[in-house]
This record gives structure tokens, C-alpha cells and sequence, in this order.
């Protein structure tokens, strides 16, 4: 079975060797793309693209022209002339002919390069597909090299800060992941003074489109901001690709391309002020800033209160925004240099604090050990900093010689907790570190010695003094790895003086009467010193080993349990008796009811309930579900609790509450106990939102057949009732216009059935409407509309049905133009006001008017009616929803929900509210708000749809 590799091992990684080898592979049976990036149009991405072109065709490559924008520069189609085009693909669209990119006449050609201008081009309608980066990502799948241009403001991550600097939306956007995976990207770069003397003399646009130009999109300050974007995003691809180079040559040594600072923090109390330090000289370098530690094989553990410590910085670099690790390693130097060199960073921030990174100190095996590390210091090289020899901080300058290692300032007013501090109430008093005694070991080692002197004792008629030396060193290595460090130190000394007084003559003193005896004592005392160490080190290092295991199984089951769940309270049941075999505490669980509210404490009925117990608190659960923060005993909300709140995190959002209460007081003030709970409640989370999500999954799929059966039947009905209601009114009609007169009475009758076919017509319409929009058949014809006559048409249209209403229209010229299907937003003002007309008394008065804001046109249609009440603003929008006065009104309750379909296949929205009582008494009435996009008028249209290259 291989060996794990360490963290610290210099050589490549073979499973990051195989995926490089596997992504050359892949990249190789693929196009190249390259991209020509710049600020905004004008900058010279085509003319640069087309120099680049004939340069390689001139080198016998094998070129062509899919698509170039020249827009009329000379000089740009002077570029592209000579260089075989692929013919234009001709495509009709509303009474125009567009000439677009012709795909599978490229696809046919096969050539080596393509030139295909303007990556976020949208394709007209009926293209294969809506967008020119999908056509490029299909020309390099099949193995083409495509050469294409993009400006800034078109990025999809970078689209809503260009909108904020400019004032102008781009529609037309490309995916990062797009720019991101580009093979290469060339920036085109031009100064802004320069740019507007190009476009003053009309090397850009036409003089009309310039002056219209400068005055909007093409202002110095926008230009420069758009400059300053384009050169970052540029900065952080180039700093991508140098990394991944970097890892592809297994470069070691740093490259100062750009600044980075990493804070290393150990158990010392300064860790929180050298992240601060840190975090605040990365602000000022504007760079990235990362905090590590290092775990390392101790052969002592840490104090509790030095570990909080730690954590507490490490919590602290999060909160910040730092990017946080923990490294792993037997060797702390190598370890911090192995990351400084995989990330490229550039500065190290070390403290200043006394405590050490290694285990050492004022213990008397720690004080030995330095002593012989002294001795052995010629011989350890770069390790004797573990043994006081030299500094962490100078050992890691000599390993990395490339990078600045700076110790940041001690922090001059932390002060310590005095003695005599008073304790607050349900708080335990600080006490000391607290060790486990060593006067048992001690004990231990000397019974070993004497053990030994005994056997070397009944074997020395047999065996010489060098043999017998060996039973004392295994009587050491024995004491250390049952006993620790400390005990296997002393055991060394108890050794040396038991082999000196029982067997080196003279015997039974400790006078040495030859002086190559010294040698042995000092070369027995320091093998034994090592051995008991290593031994010790190995000991520490299994029973971590172990406990690791222990908890990465636990979670494995647990994740595995969890998996399979498939209620609520399966989940309480496997969480509940995981934390009670794991912790030995009691759980209660604050689930999330369809309300969006916490349920009561649900806990497994065999687990005896932490929901019986007085601790916990609904109201504190409550807390920690609204702020997502942890709270109760090992916090720092109510930390005299006994019980810990844990919001139940999932990626989405916060599912719920975990309360655990454990058996014995602050055990989760711990920090490895505190991470590994904190770990079960993830996973809790994520499986409690796989159940919500397999439930909504499973609701919209019932509701998707139900609607698309019901659409069908609709559909199927509506068609063969049209023709005959066609035909009843026709027939009506003919009546009436008889040339012979009617009776009264059967005139009437005939007005009556025209009538009410007429309004079986509408219902039909509206069912048709609905099936249609429903199943997405219906496609927008958008174009730019004037409410003025959309409000104007529709009036003409219900002239009989609003005879009995007096309808005002404000003025609606003000309004500006609004991109939509002008047919079917008339339908909506018709059914919105055909709805007033039913739900309105006779001579009342039906207003229309308009409002504007930032983003948003908003028509608005009200009456004075009854009103539709608080409880049903949504509900009136469904289908089949009818108002109060069902047995008095017509209809099936199809008008609104085909308004709110169509005002949302614009990208709008629909909502009604109530008109305030007015002074004469009056109902309340009903609001209807229509919202649509505001978009750029035809005026604007060049801006926002993207300006060329």
C-alpha cells in the first residue's frame, strides 16, 4: 500500500500530474479562442484583430472572415480585404433583411482560424442559436481556432458597475466563464484624450452618431472608468494564467507580479493583531490577504485557552475576508513555504509573541532537548529552529529568500485578567492551563529502570557493558511510548545513573575511573533523550491518527444515515442519536413550518427529549433562526447557558435551529468539539433542504401535468366553440340589418343573443389566449408602442360595453415609447378595463393615466367600485377567480390571469391595490398597475443595444 503523501513533500503531485495531462488532452481537441478585450468601442479590438490576421495568412496559415464589423472605417475594411469571407447567411425579420453568421457554412469550410467579430452578438430569431458565443463555442468544439472581439461593459460580472458609471444598461452580455476559458486574451488599449479625438474625427462613428456619442456614452469620466475595469479584469486573468503556469512548470521560487500577504498565527496571543495587521496592510496594498496556521504532530497538547485563542483569530481572518487554511505537515517551515510558493504570495506577517510554534518550554524534558538541539545544531540545518537553535522567522527567510517576512508589533495594551477580577454569576473563575499530573510517569520510569537493572543484573555474567546499555534504551523507549514525554526524559537520566552505579566500575558509585566512559554516558543519555522523543512523537501522532479517524467515520455515517432519510422526523431520529453518541448530549430540533415560522421542539421519541428539559428556549431559538448566528453556552451570546443554539445553515438559507444540550457543562467550549457539532449541523441543514426541494420538485410536477391537462381541454374547447359563436353572431347581425323590420319584441331578442355571444367570443378568446401563453406558442412581436394609442384603440374597442362610464384619460403623450407586442397589450387594457365596466356602478368614473420612474412604465386603471379586498390581491390573478358578485356578473375569471400572462411575458409585472376614500363618500375602489420595463427609446436605441467594436 503506497505511503500518504505529505503536505511538505517537494515532489509534483501525480493526481494533479494526471489531471493536467487529461486537461491538455481535452484542450487539444478543442479551438483556441482568442480574444481582443478593450474599454468601449473605438479602441481598434477589429483593426487589431484583422493586422494579426493578415500576418498569420501571410505565414501561410490558413484564414478566414466569418463575420467583421468594419462600420464604415476605411481602414478597417481596407485590412479585410484580400482575406477569403464566408458568405452571409440571409435571414428576414419583420419586413427587414438581416445578414447574419452562417455556422454551418463555417462548420462546412473547416478552416484553421476564423475571424467572428463581436462575441455578445445577439442572432436574429430563428438562428440556431440566440447568441454569437454559442456559435463560437460550437466551432470550437469542432476543433477551429476562432479570433473574436468583446468590450468590458459586456461581461456579465462587470454589466451592472458599467450601467452604474454610465447610466446605460447593455442588453447583450457574455458569460465570464466564456472570457475566462478564452485560450488568449489581448487588451486594446487607448487612452481616453484619444479616443475622443478618433471619435471628433468621425474614425469611430459617422458625425451624426459621434456628437450623440460624446454627449451620452463617450464622456472622459465614463471612458476612464471603463479604462480602469478593462485593466483589472485583464490584471486578473494574466495573474490566473501566471498561476496556472507556475504549477504546470512546478515553479518553486515566488514571482513579485503582484503583491500578496499571508499572516501566519500560532497559539500565541498576539494571533488576532497579526491578522489585523495583515487584513489592514492588504487593504492598503489592494491585494489578496491569507491566514494560515499549521497543525503539526505535538507531543504535548495545547492548552485550552491557547487553542480559543487561535480560533478565535482564525474566526476573526473570516470575518474580515481573509482566505483562511489550516496546513498540515510535520514540519511548520516547510508547510508555510510550500503554500507561499503555491499561491505566489509576496509578504509573511509572523508575531512577536514569546510562546513558541513547537512544543517546548519550561518543561524539563522541553529544557533537555533544547540543550542537546544545541549540540546537534551543525547537524539539523534548517529544522534547529524547532529547538530554539534560531527564530520560525528566520528559518522561513532562508527557505523562501524570495519573500518579505515581516514581524508585526507586539499589541502594547492587551492586558491580562488580574487575580482577584471579579466573577460574574453562572460563570466558572479562569483557571490555569489545566495538565495532566506527571508524577505517575514518573513513578512508571523508575520502576522501568529498576525493571532493567534487574534483567541487566542475571544477564551480566553473559553480556557486556554495551549489551547492557541496550536494555536500559529499551527500558526508555518503552517508558516513552507508554508514559509520554516527560516520563521517557526521566527514564534517560534514571538510566544513566542506574548504568553508572550498578555496572561501570567501580560498581556502586558514581565515580568514573575511565574517561571513555563520559563518552557513553553522553552518548547513551542523548540516544536516549532522541529515542524517548521519537517515541513519544509516534505515540502522540497514533492516537491522533486514531481520533481522526474516529470522527471522519462518524460524519461519513452520519451523511450516509442522512442521505437516506426521507421524513423530517427520520432526520431528528438519526441527528438526535448521532449527537448522543458522538457528545453524550440531548437535541432538540426547531424545524421551519410552510409559514416560514419555527415549529415547536421535535425530538426523537428514544432519545428521552432535550424539548422536556427546562434549558431550552424557545424565544433564544427564535434569535438565532432571525440572525443566523450561533448563541448559548460556548458563544459569546448568553455563554452562561447550558445549552448551544446552532442555526441549521444550508446553501440556500437557514432551515431551522439545532439546540444541544450536553451532559456535562461548557464541554463544547472546546474548539474541537465546538468545530466537529458545528460540522453535524451542516450536514443536518443540507439533508433538512434536500427533503424541501424533493417536495417542491415533487408539487411542481403535479402542478405541471394538472396545468398542461387543463390547457389541452381548454384549448381543445375553445376551437370548437369559436366557430359556432363566429357563426351565431354573424347570423344575429344579418337579422338586424334585414331589410324588412324586426317586431319589437324580436328585435330585442335578437340584440340579446348577439350580445351574449359576444361575450362567449371574449371567454373563448381569453381561453385560447391563456392555452397559448401557457404552453409558451405565442411569439412576441415587440415593438416600440405609444400607450397614447394603445389606450386609444382599446377605448374604440369596448365602445358599447363602457357607454354607461365616463372614462377619463389623462394626458399619455408624456409617457415615452415602450417596447411590446402591440396587439396583445391592447388586449390587456381592454380586459382591465372591460373588469372596471362589470365591477362598477353604472355613471361612475373609470380613470387612466400613466407614471414613470427610474427603470419603469406604470399604467394604471382605476375605478370606483367596491374594491377587491387585502386577502385576494393575488388570488384575482389566478384563473377561474371571479369577483364578490359572482351571480350578478359574467364571466368565467379568465380576464386578469391572461393580463398578468402577457405583462409577464414582456418582462413586467401586474398588482392591484386600493383607491383611498375621497371626500364625497365614495368606495374605496381598484387600482390596477401595469409595469414595464422602461428600456432606451429608439433615440437611445445604439446605446443600448452595445456599442460596436
Amino acid at each position: 500500500m503506497p505511503e500518504p503523501r505529505q503536505p511538505d513533500d517537494p515532489r509534483p503531485d501525480p493526481d494533479h500530474l494526471l489531471q493536467r495531462m487529461q486537461a491538455a488532452g481535452e484542450r487539444a481537441a478543442r479551438g483556441c479562442l482568442r480574444i481582443y478585450f478593450g474599454a468601449s468601442a473605438g479602441v481598434g479590438k477589429t483593426f487589431a484583430m484583422l493586422a494579426a490576421a493578415r500576418a498569420q495568412r501571410e505565414q501561410g496559415g490558413d484564414v478566414v472572415v466569418g463575420v467583421v464589423e468594419t462600420h464604415g472605417r476605411a481602414e478597417t475594411e481596407a485590412l479585410a480585404e484580400g482575406i477569403e469571407r464566408v458568405p452571409l447567411r440571409r435571414v428576414d425579420y419583420r419586413g427587414r433583411t438581416l445578414q447574419e453568421f452562417d455556422l454551418d457554412a463555417a462548420l462546412a469550410r473547416r478552416p484553421a482560424l476564423i475571424l467572428v467579430d463581436e462575441l455578445a452578438h445577439s442572432n436574429a430569431p430563428g438562428s440556431r442559436h440566440p447568441k454569437r458565443w454559442q456559435d463560437i463555442a460550437e466551432l470550437l468544439s469542432a476543433g477551429i481556432d476562432v479570433w473574436t472581439t468583446v468590450n468590458v461593459q459586456h461581461l456579465d460580472s462587470l454589466n451592472q458597475a458599467v450601467a452604474g458609471i454610465t447610466g446605460i444598461r447593455v442588453r447583450e452580455t457574455v458569460p465570464d466563464t466564456v472570457f475566462d476559458d478564452a485560450g488568449e486574451v489581448v487588451l486594446v488599449d487607448l487612452p481616453a484624450d484619444e479616443l475622443l479625438r478618433r471619435l471628433r474625427e468621425g474614425r469611430v462613428y459617422v458625425p451624426e452618431q459621434a456628437r450623440h456619442a460624446v454627449q451620452h456614452f463617450f464622456r472622459k469620466g465614463n471612458l476612464i472608468a471603463l479604462r480602469e475595469l478593462a485593466l483589472r479584469r485583464t490584471a486578473d486573468r494574466v495573474d490566473d494564467d501566471v498561476r496556472a503556469y507556475r504549477q504546470e512548470a512546478s515553479i518553486e521560487p515566488v514571482w513579485r507580479t503582484r503583491e500578496a500577504v499571508l499572516a501566519c498565527v500560532g497559539h500565541g496571543s498576539d494571533a488576532a493583531q497579526v491578522v489585523r495587521s495583515a487584513r489592514r496592510l492588504a487593504g492598503q496594498l489592494d491585494c489578496d490577504c491569507h491566514v494560515v496556521t499549521v497543525s503539526v504532530p505535538r507531543l504535548a497538547p495545547v492548552p485550552d485557552a491557547q487553542r480559543e485563542q487561535l480560533d478565535q483569530a482564525m474566526r476573526l481572518a473570516e470575518a474580515l475576508g481573509a482566505r483562511t487554511e489550516t496546513l498540515a505537515g510535520s514540519d511548520m517551515v516547510a508547510a508555510v513555504a510550500g503554500y507561499v510558493r503555491r499561491h505566489n504570495l509576496t509578504k509573511v506577517l509572523i508575531g512577536r509573541t514569546p510562546a513558541r510554534w513547537a512544543d517546548g518550554g519550561a518543561s524539563l524534558s522541553g529544557r533537555m532537548h533544547a540543550l542537546l538541539a544545541r549540540a546537534l545544531a551543525p547537524w539539523l540545518g534548517a529544522r534547529a529552529w524547532l529547538f530554539g537553535r534560531t527564530s520560525f522567522a528566520d528559518a522561513l527567510a532562508a527557505a523562501c529568500p524570495e519573500i518579505d517576512v515581516i514581524r508585526v508589533a507586539d499589541d502594547s495594551v492587551r492586558q491580562e485578567t488580574p487575580a482577584d477580577a471579579p466573577v460574574l454569576p453562572g460563570t466558572e473563575p479562569p483557571q490555569a492551563d489545566a495538565r495532566p499530573a506527571q508524577w505517575p510517569g514518573l513513578l512508571w520510569a523508575v520502576a522501568w529502570c529498576a525493571g532493567a537493572t534487574a534483567l541487566s543484573a542475571l544477564a551480566r555474567p553473559w553480556f557486556d557493558l554495551v549489551n547492557i546499555a541496550m536494555l536500559f534504551l529499551l527500558a526508555v523507549a518503552g517508558v516513552a511510548l507508554r508514559h509520554g514525554r516527560t516520563a521517557g526524559a526521566f527514564a534517560a537520566l534514571v538510566a544513566v545513573g542506574a548504568f553508572d552505579f550498578f555496572f561501570v566500575p567501580p560498581q556502586l558509585s558514581f565515580a568514573v575511573t575511565d574517561v571513555q566512559y563520559l563518552v557513553t554516558f553522553l552518548v547513551m543519555l542523548a540516544v536516549g533523550l532522541v529515542i524517548g522523543q521519537l517515541t513519544a512523537g509516534l505515540r502522540e501522532q497514533a492516537q491522533v491518527s486514531v481520533q481522526r479517524e474516529t470522527d471522519a467515520r462518524t460524519l461519513y455515517e452520519l451523511a450516509r444515515e442522512l442521505s437516506a432519510a426521507l421524513t423530517d422526523a427520520q432526520i431528528v431520529g438519526i441527528g438526535s442519536r448521532f449527537l448522543r453518541a458522538a457528545f453524550d448530549a440531548r437535541a432538540a430540533f426547531f424545524l421551519v413550518g410552510a409559514d416560514g415560522r419555527l415549529l415547536p421542539a421535535a425530538t426523537a421519541p428514544e432519545a428521552g427529549g432535550a424539548a422536556q428539559s427546562d434549558a431550552v428556549d424557545h424565544v433564544l431559538a427564535q434569535w438565532v433562526f432571525n440572525h443566523g448566528q450561533p448563541a448559548g453556552t460556548g458563544t459569546d451570546t448568553l455563554p452562561s447557558g447550558t445549552v448551544l443554539y446552532l442555526p441549521l445553515k444550508a446553501p440556500m438559507q437557514v432551515r431551522g435551529v439545532l439546540a444541544v444540550e450536553p451532559r456535562t457543562w461548557r464541554a463544547f467550549a472546546q474548539p474541537a468539539l465546538r468545530r466537529q457539532v458545528d460540522v453535524f449541523a451542516t450536514l443536518i441543514a443540507i439533508a433538512i433542504e434536500r427533503l424541501h426541494y424533493v417536495e417542491v420538485a415533487q408539487q411542481a410536477l403535479l402542478a405541471m401535468e394538472s396545468e398542461r391537462l387543463r390547457s389541452s381541454l381548454l384549448a381543445a374547447v375553445s376551437h370548437d366553440l369559436r366557430t359556432p359563436l363566429t357563426s351565431l353572431i354573424g347570423m344575429a347581425e344579418t337579422l338586424q340589418r334585414g331589410t324588412t323590420p324586426l317586431a319589437p319584441e324580436v328585435a330585442e331578442t335578437v340584440g340579446a343573443m348577439r350580445d351574449q355571444a359576444r361575450r362567449m367570443h371574449a371567454m373563448v378568446a381569453n381561453l385560447l389566449d391563456m392555452a397559448r401563453l401557457q404552453s409558451r406558442s405565442v411569439a412576441l412581436r415587440k415593438e416600440w408602442q405609444s400607450f397614447e394609442e394603445l389606450a386609444g384603440a382599446a377605448l374604440a374597442s369596448l365602445r358599447d360595453a363602457l357607454a354607461r362610464h365616463r372614462v377619463v384619460v389623462a394626458d399619455l403623450s408624456a409617457l415615452p415609447l415602450v417596447e411590446c407586442d402591440g396587439v396583445l397589450m391592447e388586449r390587456v387594457l381592454c380586459n382591465l378595463l372591460e373588469n372596471a365596466a362589470k365591477y362598477t356602478a353604472p355613471g361612475t368614473e373609470i380613470r387612466v393615466r400613466g407614471e414613470l420612474s427610474d427603470d419603469a412604465v406604470h399604467l394604471v386603471v382605476e375605478d370606483d367600485g367596491p374594491g377587491v379586498p387585502a386577502a385576494m390581491a393575488r388570488q384575482v390573478f389566478e384563473k377561474f377567480t371571479r369577483g364578490e358578485r359572482e351571480s350578478a356578473t359574467t364571466g368565467v375569471g379568465l380576464g386578469l390571469a391572461v393580463c398578468e400572462a402577457i405583462v409577464q411575458a414582456h418582462g413586467g409585472s401586474i398588482r392591484v391595490e386600493p383607491v383611498h376614500a375621497r371626500a364625497q363618500g365614495e368606495g374605496t375602489g381598484a387600482r390596477f398597475v401595469v409595469t414595464l420595463p422602461r428600456g432606451n427609446p429608439p433615440v437611445l436605441e445604439l446605446e443600448a443595444a452595445g456599442l460596436p467594436a
